[in-house]
């Protein structure tokens, strides 16, 4: 238990912010496991956008995202991940 007052808020808070990334990996793993099943591009996105916001949130490492992210881009049929290949190139310009 601690003892002095700081250590004290630091374990709620810390509580809090557990709370917090637990619930954020809890529907990061659904919306994964829906993307990789269904094969969608609605549920796909969906699943990036968790990832992307996880990640921001340090709830996960950005490297992991990014290597979920890819597995879930290959997913996607070839048409659709042409052309956001194309947009993406476009938007860095």
């Amino acid at each position: 238990m601690p003892v002095t007052k700081t250590a004290k808020r630091a374990l709620r808070g810390s509580k809090r912010k557990g709370q917090i990334n637990s619930l954020i990996l809890s529907m990061l793993e659904i919306a994964v496991r829906k993307a990789r099943v269904s094969k969608t591009k609605e549920s796909i996105l969906k699943a990036v956008s968790l990832l992307d916001r996880a990640s921001k949130k340090k709830a996960i490492h950005k490297n992991k995202a990014s290597r979920i992210k890819s597995s879930l881009a290959k997913l996607l049929p070839k048409r659709v991940a042409g052309k956001s290949k194309k947009n993406l190139k476009k938007g860095n310009k």
